[in-house]
């Protein structure tokens, strides 16, 4: 693609500016794509050479350490204790206690049926008290798996404790060797509440991160390494195990015959980026005009406006979107209005329940989220629109700017410089907009060449709406509802990173400053 200089670009016609940017703008995904697997590369790269340098710095520390330090290799906090700083050391020797306990009582059970994860499922035995046969349950899969993962996370924060003891009796040691004091147990309650403060308010909600977020989607991507659904729930009725890739060969092949994931798998993919964009880009531009119309001078009575328009915000969704799909339904008001005034003769279809009727549904549901979506872009716009310099205005109309050119040269730049990111987090929160979908139309109309992948597959299924009638129903196929979850994360966290890199936000932080 050939490259214009500033005044080149300059002496286009606005056709060629629009189409240079649009091209460029797709010329460049290719160079993002790069750069993202290029930083993966450099990640695991400096990861390797970060572990041969904590190991050379463990061996030498070893070796050149006093045997207060050495000790400490295998009693945790001996040293420090030994050095006086008698609170840290039993805060150290404290949690080395309890994560022995815990491996021994209960962590090294959890361990060792990991790999198989249970042994001996539910199973029929005599019972000689009722003289009859009754059922036993024996190991629980779903335990097993629950308790096996945050058995590695404790392993993995013992190993990061331990490196930091180590380093603490190679620091302690240095302070002593240069003749300075070391601190002692009050000197440590002070820091943590003063210099080290961010450290004791961050102590919670990093746990909490780490227990509530960063774990269940450790266990949720190893559920899709197994065969775990209504069948093999891991406990009632059997055990459920480790099925390696299978799972992700099942989605991602392409059969000749039969159910296809892979089919319905990109053809709701498909409608989701379609969704998204379209449930994204008209919110935005429709929001920012009706912003554009209230604050524009002249206009009376924008207060009132403004809260008719915040009232869709007000209801709750469940309420609005359920009343709006009774609404028009083929009995509901919209039809019976229309029928009665002669404009229909026969009820139209709006949520298609014949299959040959999908475009409709589809757009139907497009229109009612800009009815959702408006009134939340009009209040961002709103603040952004009051904060853009009225001098730029002024100047650009003593030049005879038009009222298209000021929106198309100061108020559009402006608004997407400020909104970039907006616009990202928007179209990734469409992407996974369960309730317009799912309170509308509940999926519908059913695609029959793709109900058989699991669930009752509509044309307007979103990959999350499809998500839940996975895991709902007799078959509950919670190991492939895992798989097309990682797949929504990257293909999510792929457009994410591409669009960021290339938002004039992030590219040209100063120019708004």
């Amino acid at each position: 693609m050939k490259k214009y200089s500033d005044l080149e670009f300059l002496r286009l016609s606005k056709g060629e500016k629009f189409l240079y940017k649009l091209t460029s703008f797709f010329a460049a995904i290719p160079r993002a794509i790069g750069r993202f697997f290029m930083k993966i590369a450099l990640f695991f790269k400096n990861l390797g050479v970060g572990f041969g340098k904590e190991l050379a710095d463990l061996v030498m520390t070893f070796k050149n350490g006093d045997w207060k330090t050495r000790s400490s290799y295998l009693v945790m906090g001996f040293g420090s204790i030994a050095r006086g700083q008698v609170l840290r050391g039993l805060m150290f020797l404290l949690f080395e206690l309890v994560f022995i306990f815990y491996m021994i009582f209960a962590g090294a059970h959890w361990l060792s049926l990991l790999p198989s994860l249970g042994k001996i499922g539910p199973h029929e035995e005599y019972n000689a008290v009722l003289d009859a046969y009754t059922r036993v349950y024996g190991d629980n899969s779903f335990k097993i798996l629950l308790y096996g993962v945050l058995t590695l996370f404790f392993i993995v924060a013992f190993i990061y404790t331990w490196r930091l003891n180590i380093q603490q009796n190679k620091l302690a040691e240095e302070y002593l060797k240069s003749g300075r004091r070391l601190k002692t147990g009050q000197d440590d309650l002070r820091s943590l509440v003063d210099e080290q403060f961010y450290k004791t308010l961050l102590a919670l909600p990093l746990t909490g991160i780490m227990v509530f977020t960063v774990m269940p989607i450790v266990f949720m991507i190893l559920v899709a390494f197994t065969n775990y659904d209504g069948a093999h729930d891991g406990y009632n009725n059997a055990l459920f195990g480790w099925v390696g890739l299978d799972n992700f060969r099942t989605l991602l092949s392409w059969s000749g015959s039969g159910v296809n994931y892979s089919a319905t798998f990109g053809e709701i993919l498909t409608w989701t980026l379609i969704w998204a964009f379209f449930a994204t880009f008209t919110n935005y531009f429709l929001g920012m005009f009706v912003a554009m119309m209230i604050n524009k001078k002249g206009i009376k009575l924008k207060k009132v406006w403004r809260t008719i328009l915040v009232m869709t915000i007000a209801i709750p969704q469940f309420i609005s979107l359920l009343y709006v799909s009774k609404m028009f339904a083929k009995n509901g008001i919209v039809n019976g209005v229309l029928l009665d005034l002669g404009w229909i003769k026969q009820a139209i279809d709006f949520w298609g329940s014949q299959e040959h009727n999908a475009l409709l549904p589809r757009v139907m549901v497009i229109l009612i989220n800009i009815w959702i979506g408006i009134p939340y872009l009009m209040l961002i716009a709103t603040g952004i629109l009051m904060n853009i310099p009225a001098d730029l205005y002024e100047s650009s109309r003593i030049d005879g700017a038009n009222a298209w050119q000021q929106y198309t040269k100061i108020t559009l730049p402006y608004m997407l410089f400020i909104t970039g990111p907006y616009l990202l987090t928007s179209f990734t929160g469409n992407m996974n907009n369960f309730n317009v979908i799912f309170l509308l139309t509940g999926g519908a109309p059913t695609n029959a060449a793709a109900s058989g992948a699991s669930g009752s597959v509509g044309f307007t299924d979103l990959l999350i709406t499809w998500l839940f009638k996975i895991t709902t129903g007799a078959e509950a196929q919670y190991y492939l509802a895992s798989v097309v979850g990682i797949m929504v994360f990257v293909v999510v966290a792929v457009i994410s990173l591409v669009v960021y890199n290339v938002l004039p936000s992030i590219k040209n932080e100063e120019d708004f400053q």
